[in-house]
């Protein structure tokens, strides 16, 4: 499997899980939010904050 395939995967997981504790509409917000406020960052945003990501998982 592709490592895009596993993130959305997990994102569906996730999203089922946040379904089950929150009302359907703040699952729904957040699960559009968090993709829509990544997709806003400009490229060398988007590549500083996955070296962040990076570092923390100590790769």
């Amino acid at each position: 499997m592709s490592r895009n395939a596993k993130i959305a995967v997990g994102g569906v997981a996730v999203g089922l899980i946040l379904l089950i504790w929150l009302p359907w509409w703040a699952a729904l917000l957040i699960i559009v939010g968090v993709p829509a406020a990544y997709l806003t960052l400009d490229p060398s945003q988007r590549r500083r904050l996955r070296r962040v990501a990076r570092k923390e998982i100590g790769r």
